[in-house]
């Protein structure tokens, strides 16, 4: 059918009722036949783009579930998976995200990309994606790992933060160890007055990444300091504003280990603006090992993360999911190393 001869899909009052819609009404929503919903959904591929956007319309608009017709989908592939971020800005994810679309490439599938900016209600909606057979499965890489949609399971893995529920496959590095051996370099550098710049509250990644702090501090017989402690967001104007208050707190410090880099390019700004130079009088550790670490002045040292390690592998897993639904859910913790550059030096001597 050529194109100026298709119809428009059916518009619906200004409120769909609440009820379970089948597949006949989906069919009349979309103005097609239900074998084409059928193929739309089962083989996207051998429908016309346009169909299939309609059938997909009245699909997400009717709230239409493979749940309304038992058995029906159980095949269904669209070859598109969807991978959630809290903040797509946070050069972090976007190596993480290359490494998931590389292995998604060479085994034909693309990826959805899901910037949730912290918005539940925003993360809900790529969830609905999948229940309504829209995309094949999701990777999150957010500090939740529950599905928003009850009764509708859906495969998934959860990269770079820690989950708890051993029913949840997740890839990610071992935060406590990784921030024990940055505070460790710093002790063995001769610090021991080291300040901590932790990211938000009640993350389990920054709730190990201070317990690697604090473990590394107390076995080299040094007692943790909470004047010595501030909180920011993972970005750079947090990493600023946390500087200040720890220079505010009558507390000194000749080393800070942050919980990620961009708070360290803050913390080195914060610090050139109080004339403190780095690292000849502070000495600064960061986390993660983005990409511009290196070209900063001074070059960061930092932890590195493997992060398109962390994408490829969670892609991995999701697709021994996809083509397993029973297999057992699997734990891969990743290796981090420490990336000695131009940032850290031995203690000041006074």
């Amino acid at each position: 059918m050529s194109k100026r001869n298709e119809r428009p899909a059916k518009q619906l009052p200004g409120m769909v009722e609440r009820r379970t819609y089948n597949i006949k009404e989906v069919a009349e929503v979309a103005r097609t036949s239900v074998a084409t919903v059928s193929r739309a959904l089962r083989h996207a591929d051998v429908v016309a783009p346009e169909t299939r956007r309609r059938v997909l319309e009245a699909v997400e608009r009717l709230g239409y579930t493979p749940s309304a017709q038992p058995g029906m989908l159980r095949n269904a592939r669209t070859n598109v998976i969807v991978a959630l971020v809290p903040d797509i800005a946070n050069p972090f994810f976007s190596e993480v995200i290359r490494g998931i679309d590389s292995v998604a490439r060479q085994n034909g599938y693309s990826v959805l990309l899901g910037d949730t900016q912290h918005d539940e209600t925003r993360e809900a909606q790529y969830w609905r994606l999948v229940a309504s057979r829209q995309a094949d499965g999701i990777i999150t890489l957010l500090p939740r790992a529950k599905q928003p949609i009850p009764g509708a399971p859906i495969p998934f893995v959860n990269a770079c933060e820690y989950v708890s529920d051993p029913g949840v496959t997740s890839v990610l590095v071992d935060n406590v160890a990784a921030a024990y051996t940055a505070t460790d370099y710093l002790i063995s550098l001769g610090h021991h007055r080291i300040a901590f710049l932790a990211g938000p509250a009640g993350t389990k990644i920054c709730a190990d990444r201070q317990i690697g702090y604090e473990r590394s501090l107390r076995n080299a017989g040094i007692r943790p300091d909470s004047k010595l402690i501030a909180t920011g967001d993972f970005s750079v104007g947090t990493g600023i504003t946390g500087v200040e208050r720890l220079l505010c707190a009558n507390a000194p410090f000749t080393a800070i280990f942050c919980a990620n880099d961009e708070m360290a390019f803050g913390a080195i700004l914060a610090l050139k603006k109080a004339g403190r130079m780095v690292p000849r009088d502070v000495s600064v550790i960061g986390f993660d090992d983005i990409q511009f670490a290196q070209f900063y002045d001074p070059a960061l040292t930092t932890i590195a993360q493997p992060k398109s390690q962390l994408g490829s592998e969670a892609m991995t897993l999701l697709l021994k999911a996809l083509a397993d639904p029973k297999i057992r859910p699997q734990k891969r913790v990743l290796p981090t190393r420490l990336i000695v550059r131009d940032s850290t030096g031995p203690v000041p001597r006074r």
